[in-house]
């Protein structure tokens, strides 16, 4: 068993309120330069990235995972992961079809960019990623996941804006695998629940900034699954 360094919340230049220096290939080398072993694209609302993003991480020796920060019906934000790139689209298409927002305008918001394995641009979606909701709500979003052999770990809940904590006051009793947090939270408040922390970076200077450490024969999204069970994760926020 070794122990590994995990960062599972992560933006691209997809995301318009990241910078456009986040490219997947960028993200993955810097991951890699801060003793990353296992990182999760975490887009807002959609996983159009996770191709790009899977072959920059099997260039730096990494391993990825590959989701979404969906926000749900009541303004909340949660991560959704799955094991592969081609899961996380089909999910993100999904639930980027069941978004309610306004158009999108570059010029107010920044680029929402996609792009191929050769960082070559594929495309700008059309509908404002960070605004709006999808008619997802937050008990919806574990089965919803489940479907696709998914996972869900509401994002920063003890943030005051779309955090669980702070929108709803509470952490509804859903099977939730684990939580993320930006500060250690007593288990009351967790529902006794597995904690992470992860950078939420949206530059790269920040990947790392947050991580957490579990013990593991090797990164991958089966064992992280089974360091859930077992509780077997030590957070590290910032200092």
């Amino acid at each position: 068993m070794s122990l590994f360094r995990a960062d599972l919340h992560i933006h691209s230049c997809l995301s318009p309120c990241a910078s456009l220096e986040n490219s997947p290939r960028a993200i993955a080398h810097h991951a890699k330069a801060r003793g990353l072993q296992l990182v999760a694209l975490t887009d807002h609302n959609t996983a159009l990235n996770a191709p790009a993003f899977a072959s920059a991480c099997r260039q730096e020796g990494i391993q990825a995972l590959f989701g979404m920060e969906i926000t749900t019906r009541e303004e909340v934000h949660a991560l959704t992961l799955f094991p592969d790139a081609q899961t996380a689209v089909k999910a993100g298409n999904e639930v980027y079809e069941r978004l309610k927002s306004g158009p999108f305008n570059p010029e107010s918001f920044g680029d929402q960019i996609w792009v191929n394995d050769e960082e070559e641009i594929e495309g700008f979606l059309e509908k404002l990623l960070i605004l709006g909701t999808t008619d997802l709500s937050l008990d919806d979003l574990v089965p919803w996941a489940e479907q696709f052999g998914g996972i869900c770990i509401p994002a920063h809940i003890d943030r005051p804006v779309f955090g669980t904590l702070g929108v709803l006051g509470f952490l509804p009793p859903a099977n939730f695998t684990a939580v993320e947090s930006t500060t250690a939270l007593d288990d009351t408040l967790t529902n006794q629940l597995p904690v992470i922390a992860s950078s939420d970076a949206h530059e790269l200077k920040d990947i790392g900034q947050r991580f957490f450490t579990f013990n593991a024969s090797h990164p991958s999204f089966d064992a992280l699954i089974h360091a859930f069970e077992s509780k077997s994760i030590s957070a590290h926020f910032c200092p």
